[in-house]
């Protein structure tokens, strides 16, 4: 069985808390808020997540996914823990490491992070979140951080499930979930070997932006002209990169089945539509029906 996820759409700026509940009344297994503070200027993840904790009774919080190397992992793990007890233990971590380019590079220098050091340091705040989760004392000396007899308290109310974006090496042995964007099945097979490789029991999830209406033309259109909006940059560079889909519901299903074939048993869906209202409409007509 398939679960599904809903990104909230933090670029149009609509009321993120009552689109996620309308998301959970529509039946998604999950709502994802995305990260990217200093480049596309997306609200504090973290924040969003809380006032959906308090607005929401059933469907997972997710970090749809956190910039891990931006922050600081102990003060990461506190914030975690207290946002895992405000939602009653529905929340999932996901991290991951940013682009590698320009805009992403500028990110990091702003944060007085340095670039080149991103995976190290998100692979080591994964290990430390894990450590300090357990409301045991922790003890850390690793290259980028480093702390002495550190209890966390209050600890979540059950370690969190951590999700891991990018190319599935890392995934395979650290994650609980791997969540990426391959534009092909088979790219997504080929990473989905690796995260197998690394022998943990991951659940295999799949990041897509689609654009749905009863006129391909119509959605094909929606998804270029968004995509572009959203990045700034030209259609072919960004699809190239990402997984996505243009057209009817029924096509989104026959658009799915091959990665679905190739491993996928958790879908995270963002809409590419001006109209965040119509956009979750239309996403949630389809996953009923697939």
């Amino acid at each position: 069985m398939t679960g599904f996820g809903y990104l909230l759409p933090t670029f149009e700026r609509g009321d993120m808390v009552e689109l996620g509940v309308q998301a959970e009344a529509a039946g998604f297994d999950s709502v994802w808020v995305p990260d990217s503070p200093f480049v596309y200027g997306l609200p504090d993840p973290v924040m969003v997540l809380a006032a959906l904790a308090s607005a929401t009774t059933r469907v997972r919080l997710a970090t749809g996914v956190l910039l891990a190397a931006l922050r600081q992992p102990v003060l990461l793990a506190h914030s975690l823990a207290t946002l895992d007890r405000l939602s009653h233990g529905r929340l999932i971590v996901g991290l991951g490491y940013g682009f590698d380019g320009p805009d992403s590079e500028r990110q990091f220098a702003a944060a007085g992070v340095p670039f080149d050091t991103r995976v190290g340091r998100a692979i080591e705040t994964v290990g430390i979140l894990r450590a300090l989760w357990t409301g045991k004392p922790v003890s850390h000396a690793g290259r980028h951080f480093s702390f002495d007899e550190l209890t966390l308290s209050p600890a979540p109310s059950r370690p969190p499930q951590i999700w891991l974006a990018g190319t599935g090496a890392a995934a395979g042995r650290l994650a609980d979930g791997w969540l990426p964007y391959p534009p092909t099945p088979e790219l997504y097979a080929a990473g989905w070997r690796r995260v197998r490789d690394g022998g943990r029991e991951v659940t295999a999830g799949l990041y897509a932006t689609v654009a749905l209406d009863s006129a391909e033309d119509t959605a094909q259109r929606r998804l270029r002209t968004t995509v572009q909006r959203w990045y700034g940059r030209p259609f072919e560079a960004v699809s190239a990169r990402q997984a996505m889909y243009a057209g009817t519901t029924r096509g989104l299903r026959d658009w799915l089945a091959p990665y679905l074939d190739a491993g996928v048993r958790y879908v995270v869906l963002r809409v590419a539509d001006d109209d965040p209202r119509r956009g979750l409409d239309a996403l949630s007509h389809a996953i009923g029906s697939l």
